[in-house]
């Protein structure tokens, strides 16, 4: 539209008494544009909150914020392969995949911090194999309910994909992004997690407390 209204206005001159008004669908989205100006940073915000009321502390709630731009990343891919626009039901879709991303990131960090708690309860958390096991121990059994989480979620928008009809254009739009998104989160929460809770608690725990190691016991 800038560019439209700049050659309009090199090359046409408009006699007296006339005036141009541009008008469309563009309208739609630049007041759309100012209202997600506020409404994106509330979403976070809330879901920080949240995040932050679930786990009482501010590492978890940044680790798990840490994968939602990754996130998001894959949701963007996908839209750029099949030639989709920003619009309202992109960023309708890209909200709430946020929101269920972030809850499965959550549970990821739950069975990693019981799998760590064990390990430490039976005196087994002194090396940075010890930490490596517990991680890996955690991520595997997130394997299963992360794999039926991601399979029912792609099975259910999976028919809007390949939806005809009325309203299709615009379902379509609002599935893509959560559809991409999840199997990005899903690889992002097995691989990427366990590595980083490890580098956390290392640097935070085990590496900090000399009575742990294996000469002190």
């Amino acid at each position: 539209m800038n560019d439209a209204k700049q050659a309009v206005k090199e090359k046409l001159q408009l006699p007296v008494g006339y005036a141009l008004v541009w008008s469309g669908q563009y309208e739609n989205m630049e007041r759309v544009a100012e209202k997600l100006m506020i409404v994106l940073p509330v979403a976070f915000f809330i879901i920080f909150l949240l995040m932050y009321f679930n786990t009482r502390s501010a590492a978890y709630t940044l680790i798990v914020l840490l994968s939602l731009p990754f996130s998001a990343a894959g949701a963007m891919w996908l839209l750029y392969l099949l030639g989709y626009n920003l619009s309202i039901p992109v960023w309708v879709g890209l909200i709430a995949f946020l929101g269920v991303d972030a809850e499965t990131s959550v549970f990821m960090l739950l069975y990693l911090d019981m799998a760590y708690n064990t390990m430490k309860g039976q005196c087994r958390m002194s090396t940075m194999a010890h930490l490596r096991e517990a991680s890996l121990e955690g991520s595997v059994e997130r394997l299963r309910p992360k794999f039926m989480t991601v399979a029912v979620d792609f099975i259910g928008l999976l028919p809007v994909m390949f939806a005809v009809g009325a309203g299709a254009d615009l379902t379509k739009r609002i599935a893509a992004p959560m559809i991409a998104g999840m199997f990005f989160s899903f690889a992002l929460e097995l691989f990427v997690y366990p590595a980083i809770y490890a580098i956390w608690k290392w640097n935070t725990e085990v590496k900090r407390r000399p009575e742990l190691m294996p000469e002190a016991v």
